[in-house]
């Protein structure tokens, strides 16, 4: 499978932090996202963090790539692991978005690669998942 890992796109300051909003901004990359993904092919699946920014972004790359509704998986919350964003996206098809935080995209990105990448608001990363996997 392809997984396109995605650090959720820019959100507004405030508290609680698992309520923080998108901005305009951040609204307009997450559906350029979508645009940009839906050009490449059909995406299976959405499935994101169940933080509102996360959410946010994921519906809406959901939305434009026709991906239908995205899915909350709790395993991909602050904290996520490997194991847990495997869990979370295996059996979804076969190019899926999975929506997490920073530094989260960062370790994931590395524990598949061997490359650690930073990862700004909104930024994407495709890995190759084995079907073993």
């Amino acid at each position: 499978m392809r997984l396109y890992l995605v650090r959720h796109a820019e959100a507004a300051a405030g508290s609680p932090d698992e309520l923080r909003p998108l901005t305009e901004a951040g609204r307009r990359a997450a559906r350029e996202l979508g645009s940009r993904l839906a050009g490449e092919g059909p995406v299976d699946a959405v499935v994101t963090s169940p933080l509102l920014r996360a959410r946010q972004t994921g519906a809406a790359i959901a939305l434009v790539a026709g991906a239908g509704a995205a899915a909350v998986d709790e395993g991909l919350a602050p904290g996520a692991t490997p194991e847990s964003l495997l869990a979370a996206v295996l059996g979804r098809g076969e190019r899926v978005v999975a929506v997490a935080h920073q530094p989260d995209c960062s370790r994931l990105a590395a524990a598949f690669t061997g490359e650690e990448l930073e990862f700004a608001p909104g930024a994407m990363v495709a890995i190759e998942i084995a079907a073993t996997a």
